[in-house]
């Protein structure tokens, strides 16, 4: 039986290698089915190996990158296969571009697995015999992984969804290999999963114990449980409204979902507590100054508004979350500028405001990590005439926040802010100078489609592990929840309900390494390791030839 098996294997490895590029694309695939909502990490894993395997066997670096790059695109391209989702909500827009737009994306976005497959195959190899060769090359991938997928997070403004430790992110009370992001970070633990891949692959073709010893580290990593970590004294009520994409901007829906916000918010009138409400959960501009015709526009869309006054708007907020509660609330602010000889909008913030029982408006946050071609248009003046501006709701572009900051609640804490897709850039979420208790996200991810919620939440969970900080989610259609600092889900709210859930938020660890170094340690973990692998080998042989 043994034998048949090892007889299979080598003719379905014949096969591979003789049709590298295919197996590339195929493998890709199999990949992306290790992220969530699939959860498929062990054939994910062995698909990695098997891909870590054919660039190791590449005749050439141009085969290597060839590999690299085919590989990246499949599996990036079914992974952020929720994109096009986005186009069947944009009315200016045929739903077909979406299908379209996602691998055209992913042409660019496979050049940085391409560049960590050529950057490894070359550096490794210099290495001497069989063994020591395939050290060297699982070594160097991971840190060219690191050092790519990090680079993929912040040049032309970053994207770094998925990051390939995403598929190492456990059950929802269980983090898996993700406990160690403290100590690796995101980009370090994606890197790590490479190297084992690489070895994997070097045990199975060695017959050694190498893919034996590493499957059951992973499965025991991903089914070891973890304790809940200790609560704050500050009492929360999270909503999640519910509201359909194809009816958050229509007007005549406002009402009714303003409604049902305020039935899950209450009661609450002699509690102190912090109120959490998601992005574009309010129609209403809550900002005063605004010429008089935004604010019309908006009476006749919602006449409860009251001649479109901002006040009334504030003070009706105020009195449903009670006097002594602390609202954080996703809204659309405007940046109005003179244009043409009036005073018009030339801008918008897509921000959270804070605000209190009195209706007064305390904090503010502006989103700082945009959608590109979703809040702004890049190269407006060229792309615009292009017909390119259907992309963009809206005739004005969002402009971007300074970034990271904390705002000081009083009795409700400290809080951070990452609006939406802001969650997923790791070692960007907090403002290290001045640390938050918890990060609050609001998101509307109704356009996400099947695949990106369950994302979204798992990477979540993951900056809510780096950072030792528990992470409060609340989102319009789902997945809202409460993750507390370990990354374990604590209260969830599912996609396609209206709900709210209460308690304590869950209190903050003391700051990680990671919290303390952010993405230099992952970077400076892969540059040691780059250098050692080149230099110790050159000392050796020196100490050899001395010797």
């Amino acid at each position: 039986m043994m034998a048949r098996a090892q007889e299979w294997l080598r003719a379905l490895w014949t096969w591979i290698s003789g049709h590298p590029l295919v197996t590339c694309l195929a493998l890709g695939l199999l990949a992306a089915t290790g992220y969530p909502p699939l959860h498929l990490w062990p054939l994910a894993m062995l698909s990695l190996a098997a891909f870590a395997a054919l660039v190791h066997e590449a005749p050439t670096w141009r085969s290597a990158a060839a590999r690299g790059w085919l590989f990246g695109w499949a599996h990036l391209t079914l992974a952020n296969n929720w994109i096009a989702t986005a186009f069947t909500h944009q009315a200016k827009m045929p739903e077909f571009l979406g299908w379209l737009a996602v691998p055209l994306l992913c042409v660019y976005l496979a050049v940085y697995p391409a560049l960590a497959a050529t950057s490894a195959y070359a550096l490794s190899r210099a290495s001497g015999n069989q063994a020591s060769r395939w050290l060297s090359y699982g070594l160097l991938f991971g840190a060219f992984w690191t050092l790519f997928e990090w680079a993929r997070s912040w040049v032309f403004t970053g994207y770094p969804w998925p990051p390939l430790s995403l598929m190492l992110v456990g059950s929802w009370d269980r983090p898996g290999a993700a406990s160690l992001l403290p100590w690796l970070g995101t980009y370090g633990l994606s890197g790590l999963g490479l190297t084992l891949a690489a070895l994997m692959a070097w045990g199975i073709a060695k017959k050694s114990y190498w893919p034996a010893l590493i499957v059951a580290g992973l499965v025991a990593a991903m089914i070891a449980p973890i304790s809940k970590g200790q609560q704050s004294e500050i009492a929360y009520t999270l909503v999640q409204p519910l509201i359909p994409q194809d009816e958050i901007n229509d007007g005549s829906k406002f009402e009714e979902q303003f409604q049902r916000i305020a039935e899950l918010t209450t009661p609450g009138q002699d509690t102190s507590r912090l109120v959490l409400w998601p992005e574009s959960a309010i129609p209403d501009y809550l900002e005063d100054g605004y010429p008089q015709r935004y604010y019309d526009r908006m009476t006749a869309l919602n006449p409860r508004t009251l001649r479109g006054d901002p006040q009334f708007a504030r003070a009706r907020i105020g009195s449903i979350i009670g006097a002594r509660s602390t609202l954080l609330t996703g809204v659309v602010n405007l940046n109005i500028g003179v244009e043409e000889g009036r005073r018009q909008a030339v801008s918008a913030r897509n921000s959270v405001v804070a605000l209190n029982g009195e209706g007064e408006l305390t904090q503010h946050y502006a989103k700082a990590h945009l959608v590109p071609y979703g809040e702004y248009l890049p190269m407006r003046p060229i792309l615009e005439p292009l017909g390119l501006s259907r992309l963009v709701a809206g005739s004005i572009d969002y402009l971007p926040g300074p970034g990271a900051r904390t705002l000081d609640l009083g009795e409700h804490g400290r809080a951070g802010v990452q609006i939406c897709y802001e969650i997923v850039f790791s070692g960007q979420v907090v403002d290290r100078d001045d640390r938050p208790d918890y990060l609050f996200n609001p998101s509307n991810d109704g356009w996400f489609g099947a695949w990106g919620p369950p994302q979204h939440l798992g990477q979540a969970r993951m900056r809510a592990i780096e950072e030792g900080l528990p992470v409060l989610r609340s989102t319009t259609t789902g997945i809202s929840a409460v993750i507390d600092a370990n990354g374990v889900v604590r209260q969830f709210i599912g996609s396609g309900e209206a709900a709210a859930v209460r308690g304590m938020i869950p209190a903050a660890h003391p700051p990680t390494v990671f919290a303390r170094l952010g993405n230099a340690l992952p970077v400076g973990l892969a540059l040691l390791i780059i250098l050692l692998v080149i230099s110790v080998p050159r000392l050796l042989a020196l100490r050899g030839r001395r010797g």
